[in-house]
């Protein structure tokens, strides 16, 4: 089915046409009624299958310019802020519709100026509007269409409580909108208030890989991940890679490494500013750099087309985001790979990945490199780490995560044998997963283990 079978106005279907938009996608076709309908809408689908086409155009349609603001669409991150945002202004590109981004991270003058000037649509981040709802320049008693994009992202981050401060301001009669990846149960404490008589959309199943993305293991010696890095690199014909890092000082060193090696390499973490986000996105979106390294920021917070590869040289912290890392690739129906870098420390991580996605991912190893015996790290003291209840086998740190205020479990790093996980901020440490080694490589991932300990639930971090 086209577009123009979809009853979208003739400009919005002028901009999809020059933003190079053929045929509908399953979300597309599903939800475009629904909202032009005027219903409230559950939808959630894979990342990669046109969510935001999916609202950004029956909004356009059932618009008409008139300088105050009627749709605000809330966003976890910056780079999605602005990347709606840009959406928006592309497909409204034949109509008098005024949009605006609104984030933190840069200065209020350029933003201050487009407000003042009016606008129909504003997309944001919770932060930043906030300010701007305290000072008075932006109310939102006009509003009669809400958007939330990326719900599980925004409530993961912690955004809850100043979301439902920002919807308690808006008008009570309104159309409400979530668009998710998945749909947790957390959800449900939003949705009951925000809602009403929801249509629900589900594309896919919310835990499963893209059929359209070939992923795979490459067991490997912690000494030895950043020469595998290299030789994946050399050996495989890419136009563009994501290389993953659970840490924004990992993700720095192994640009660093990168270049080094003549790569160009951009860098994408929380602790860039705005203008080294933004140069480094459109730096990789334009070839400049064919490689970008980046923390978990980027899993759901970038749309490039054509990213041919995704590498994790760090295997993510939960399984979800095992499943958004590599949607990052094989977008849109586009074939991709996806590689993952796995030491005996990750056995704990991949069998949970492994049961959340429901199938087993294959293991590869790579022709030609000379592998060194794959053994488990020897345990550092207590003091030194900070890691969750339900640990490795090898009684391994994970990288960064927690902080290093509970009780440690005895971990015991020898061949065959499980130690105790640590306890994150004083939770109870369970029964590490046991694990085999031997010469020829990693033996067998997702061995069984006695059951995860119960976590504090420590600080989070902005990767």
């Amino acid at each position: 089915m086209p577009f123009k079978s979809l009853n979208l106005s003739e400009q919005v279907l002028r901009g999809v046409q020059a933003a190079g938009y053929t045929d509908p996608t399953p979300i597309q076709l599903r939800a475009i009624p629904v909202v032009l309908g005027g219903g409230d809408l559950i939808a959630s689908a894979q990342t990669g299958t046109g969510k935001t086409a999916a609202f950004a155009l029956p909004v356009l349609t059932r618009l008409a310019a008139h300088g105050k603001t009627r749709v605000l669409v809330l966003e976890p991150t910056r780079e999605l802020a602005a990347q709606v945002e840009t959406s928006f202004r592309n497909f409204a590109r034949f109509t008098d519709i005024r949009t605006v981004a609104v984030f933190g991270g840069v200065g209020y003058g350029a933003q201050r100026s487009e407000l003042k000037r009016g606008v129909d649509i504003i997309v944001a981040t919770p932060g930043r509007l906030v300010d701007y709802l305290k000072t008075g320049e932006i109310s939102l008693r006009d509003i009669n269409i809400l958007i939330l994009d990326e719900v599980d992202r925004m409530l993961d981050m912690g955004f809850l409580p100043t979301v439902k401060d920002i919807i308690a301001r808006c008008p009570r009669e309104r159309q409400t909108l979530f668009f998710s990846a998945t749909v947790p149960p957390e959800i449900a404490a939003v949705a009951s208030f925000a809602l009403r008589n929801p249509a629900k959309i589900e594309i896919g199943v919310a835990r499963s890989v893209n059929e359209s993305v070939n992923h795979a293991l490459y067991p490997v010696a912690y000494e030895q991940k950043f020469e595998l890095l290299e030789a994946l690199l050399a050996k495989t014909d890419f136009s563009s890679v994501i290389v993953f890092s659970r840490t924004k000082h990992g993700a720095d060193k192994i640009a660093r490494r990168l270049k080094a090696a003549n790569h160009a390499v951009a860098v994408l973490h929380a602790n860039r500013s705005q203008n080294q986000r933004i140069e480094a996105l459109e730096g990789f979106k334009s070839g400049k750099y064919e490689v970008m390294v980046a923390t978990d920021i980027a899993a759901r917070g970038i749309d490039v087309a054509g990213v041919s590869h995704v590498i994790n040289y760090d295997v993510p912290e939960k399984p979800e985001d095992y499943v958004h890392r590599i949607g990052r690739t094989g977008r849109a129906q586009a074939v991709g790979d996806a590689f993952t870098l796995v030491s005996p420390e990750n056995a704990g991580d991949i069998r949970d990945i492994q049961r959340f996605i429901g199938a087993k991912i294959p293991e590869l190893r790579l022709e030609g490199f000379v592998y060194a015996p794959i053994i488990a790290r020897p345990e550092q003291p207590a003091q030194q780490r900070g890691f969750r209840g339900g640990g490795y086998g090898s009684g391994g740190p994970r990288q960064g995560n927690g902080q290093g205020r509970g009780q440690s479990g005895g971990g015991g790093s020898r061949q065959g044998q499980g130690g105790g996980g640590g306890a994150r901020q004083g939770g109870q440490g369970g029964g590490g997963g046991q694990q085999r080694s031997n010469e020829g490589g990693w033996n067998r991932f997702g061995a069984s283990g006695s059951g995860g300990g119960t976590g504090g639930g420590g600080v989070r971090r902005d990767r």
